[in-house]
């Protein structure tokens, strides 16, 4: 937080998309985190092969996310915000669709024009998070086969 001076645009936009997040993550609420973006945005991250542009593509892409998990918690212990970008550090921990614990860390720059979101990405080790997936779909196939389905 800055103190002594009035929050700037940027610093707002930032701690509004935190809280955002939270509600995102907490409640299953999209369209708080959705309304932060420009209609001209790009949202993504290094695991999301697709590009996901505008509004839209913004509601698809954060449904997704939440989708991944059961639970899901982001904690944020650095931010570096100036005027039109944010830096956001982060520690992300939950449980996957099939309660296998998740937890990594990671950065999110956003770049934003005025009150608005114009372009989120994500930089994060994919395998900290795909390898609890893999090991619960492989352990759904093991299942299958020893079932005969």
């Amino acid at each position: 937080m800055i103190v002594g001076v009035t929050k700037s645009m940027s610093v707002q936009t930032a701690e509004q998309f935190i809280e955002a997040l939270g509600k995102l993550e907490g409640e299953r609420d999209v369209e708080t985190i959705t309304a932060l973006y420009a209609e001209q945005s790009e949202v993504g991250n290094i695991i999301a092969p697709e590009k996901y542009e505008g509004r839209e593509g913004a509601r698809r892409f954060w449904t997704i996310y939440r989708d991944t998990f059961n639970e899901v918690r982001s904690t944020f212990r650095n931010r570096i915000i100036t005027d039109d970008r944010a830096a956001l550090e982060w520690t992300t921990e939950g449980t996957s669709i099939n309660g296998a614990p998740i937890k990594y860390d990671g950065v999110s720059i956003l770049e934003m024009d005025g009150d608005r979101i114009t372009r989120f990405r994500a930089y994060f080790n994919a395998e900290d998070i795909s390898r609890p997936i893999k090991q619960e779909v492989n352990e759904q196939q093991r299942q299958q086969a020893a079932s005969g389905s």
